[in-house]
């Protein structure tokens, strides 16, 4: 999936860096995520600790780590993903809010596939209530669903605007994917709520922390996968269709040090292990003045290729590298 501040390329930095910070040997170890988005590094580190934590307050991000981190043990789905496969389009919600030929002309999809989004997602609910399938299986079949309509998005990367005219990679046809998930013999624990409150509620060994950098609102850029997730009633705003969403305090100049700060101060954990890059709303030395009055501190760099828009648009996509920080804190 495109995702902003995605760790997919930095998740064997993170890895070394904790491995050798916090011990090789993770196996009785509880590891949080405290702000999880798609799960990339609590899927990391799943295989070798004792308990994932992962939170984070996005319910599309809920419904993703509850599949990849919260599913651990194997079941059946191959003929539910074929069944969903097969179904026949229909015109509901997304494809009238969000699709081309739909009545309100956003041109997210193109229209078969945001038919067969709608009928594949008011299928999975269908068998949710008539117990057809279990908790599990609801939330692997809606991760796969949001991963798979993703790859057909009309979209530049994130969901804040869609294409004028339907991109070749839009145009393709939907087809549901298995969103294959780990199978460990640990329970891990999977959280839809405020960091910052939740932080008072949990204890564990190790805890990473990957909250928004910049002002952006998740929310705002990820609106229609939360429509996905969700399938409520609402009024979509404006011309990208919104809906009410989720403000956080990390987005913004004025509150972002302090939620950081209260944050370390409530956390019951030993190692703490933030990432922030070069350019994000709080400096590498307001960091560190914040995590040495909690213990010792140390920091890792990794230079990386930035997130960018869509290479198959035409925009000016200069590749810019810029610095990961990973702000350490231990012997709390």
């Amino acid at each position: 999936m495109n995702y902003i501040g995605s760790k997919n390329k930095l998740s064997s930095f993170i890895f070394d860096t904790v491995t050798t910070v916090a011990g090789n040997n993770l196996t009785q170890k509880v590891f949080c995520d405290l702000f999880a988005g798609t799960g990339i590094v609590g899927r990391t580190f799943k295989p070798f600790v004792k308990t994932v934590i992962a939170n984070d307050v996005e319910h599309y991000s809920y419904v993703l780590n509850r599949n990849y981190i919260g599913n651990s043990t194997e079941f059946s789905s191959e003929k539910f993903v074929l069944k969903l496969n097969s179904l026949t389009p229909e015109k509901g919600f997304i494809f009238q809010e969000y699709s081309q030929g739909g009545n309100a002309g956003r041109n997210y999809f193109n229209a078969e596939n945001g038919m067969k989004i709608d009928a594949v997602r008011t299928e999975i609910e269908i068998w949710k209530d008539a117990s057809e399938i279990t908790d599990d299986q609801y939330f692997f079949l809606l991760s796969s669903l949001l991963e798979s309509a993703d790859k057909v998005a009309n979209t530049a990367s994130v969901y804040g605007a869609y294409l004028k005219h339907i991109k070749a990679s839009a145009a393709k046809q939907f087809v549901l994917k298995p969103a294959v998930f780990q199978k460990t013999k640990s329970v891990h624990k999977v959280f839809q709520q405020d960091s910052n409150q939740l932080i008072r509620n949990i204890s564990g060994d190790i805890l990473y922390l990957d909250p928004p950098y910049n002002a952006r609102q998740y929310g705002a850029n990820y609106h229609l996968l939360n429509t996905i997730a969700k399938y409520d009633t609402f009024v979509p705003e404006g011309k990208t269709g919104l809906r009410n969403y989720y403000k956080s305090n990390w987005c913004r100049t004025g509150e972002v040090l302090k939620c950081f700060e209260e944050l370390i101060e409530n956390a019951a954990f030993p190692y703490i292990f933030l990432s922030y890059n070069n350019e994000g709303l709080m400096s590498q030395k307001e960091v560190e003045t914040v995590m040495k009055k909690f213990g010792k501190y140390s920091l890792k760099t990794k230079k990386y290729q930035r997130f960018k828009a869509d290479k198959t648009e035409n925009r000016n996509h200069k590749a810019t590298n810029t610095t990961e920080f990973l702000h350490i804190l231990e012997n709390r």
